[in-house]
């Protein structure tokens, strides 16, 4: 009986190579079949039938961010030099840029803090992006101490509040916190941190040169590796605005890319931030993936003549299956026949 069975196994590797043997080349190999055919693969870059999609990477003076009520915490202590401050004050009226300011959008104030705390102005103060960049160049630097805790707390306690000009719960307003530092926190953040978080303020931590990393990732947010960001030196935090922009210009509604202008022969689609272009029935994109060309009788039959070789090598696969799903089918047969005569002789 085991030889029996054996030889049953044997038929069913058999025709299971036989389909891999069929099914492989035709999986594998294509590109064999239509060697002037290439395949693509979608990217944001690349629209497959379409041509390549036009990326405007969400610039600043076009990005629609979801509303916020956006509160900066920055570290004013002497480590921090006035050419250095000055740095962070540009990155400031650069991440305002970015943002949609107004009273029905993105509110925003400022805590400046070293040993002592400074709120500069409240969210209900300015609703217009002039008005918070004048506000930004105004600020000085405060003295010695790096009283981080005492920063995040004022922030929560007396900034997002709603007589201070932070919307209701019932709105759904998101509210954020970005902390800017370059020291080592002289009191503790970890539990002042966890309520602001707890009270639904979203923290990012930015850490610049001196630093201290561990303190960093105690006040953000999770996931940290979207909440915590490090940089070398004040002269490199402009870099963070685009990564900000990523994160805040959230919402895409409404942003016609085509609206504002493309090169497209006839038809012109959005796409996200970007837009790539089609032709109309009857013609086909050219190489500059912005032109089209009629289509010529010559590329419709091929058109077809591609569709057919699949068709074809689909009918040739179905049939090669069948064949051998009838061998198999016969050699079983031949087996239990071998069975029945063999309980026969012994019966």
């Amino acid at each position: 009986m085991t030889f029996l069975i054996c030889i049953f196994v044997f038929c069913l590797s058999t025709f299971l190579k036989e389909v891999q043997g069929t099914y492989g080349p035709y999986a594998r190999n294509q590109n064999q079949l239509y060697p002037n055919q290439q395949r693509s693969h979608f990217s944001p870059n690349n629209v497959p039938g379409h041509g390549n999609s036009i990326n405007f990477g969400a610039p600043a003076e076009l990005c629609k961010s979801r509303p916020l009520d956006l509160v900066f915490i920055i570290d004013s202590s002497r480590s921090v030099r006035p050419a250095e401050f000055e740095k962070v004050k540009i990155f400031l009226s650069e991440m305002v840029n970015s943002l949609d300011i107004g009273s029905d959008a993105t509110r925003v104030a400022l805590v400046n803090y070293a040993s002592t705390v400074n709120t500069e102005f409240l969210l209900k103060k300015y609703f217009s992006k002039a008005e918070v960049k004048q506000a930004f160049s105004r600020i000085d630097p405060l003295s010695t101490g790096t009283m981080t805790g005492l920063a995040i707390k004022t922030a929560m306690e007396q900034v997002f509040t709603e007589t201070a000009g932070a919307r209701p719960l019932k709105k759904n307003i998101g509210k954020v916190a970005i902390i800017v530092t370059d020291g080592r926190p002289q009191d503790k953040v970890e539990e002042v941190a966890a309520a602001a978080r707890a009270s639904g303020i979203e923290i990012y931590a930015v850490g610049v040169d001196r630093a201290d990393i561990r303190s960093l990732k105690l006040m953000a947010s999770q996931p940290l590796d979207d909440h915590v960001f490090y940089v070398e030196t004040y002269g490199v935090i402009e870099k963070l605005t685009s990564k900000f922009r990523e994160t805040l210009c959230a919402d895409f509604a409404g942003f016609d890319a085509c609206a504002l202008g493309h090169n497209c022969e006839h038809i012109c689609v959005n796409n996200n931030a970007s837009y790539f272009c089609k032709c109309r029935e009857g013609y086909v994109i050219n190489s500059d993936k912005k032109t089209c060309s009629k289509q010529t009788n010559e590329e419709a039959r091929g058109d077809l003549t591609e569709n057919a070789c699949m068709c074809e090598a689909q009918i040739a696969f179905q049939r090669k299956v069948h064949n051998s799903i009838q061998a198999l089918t016969s050699r079983l047969d031949d087996i239990t026949n071998r069975v029945q005569q063999f309980d026969l002789r012994h019966a």
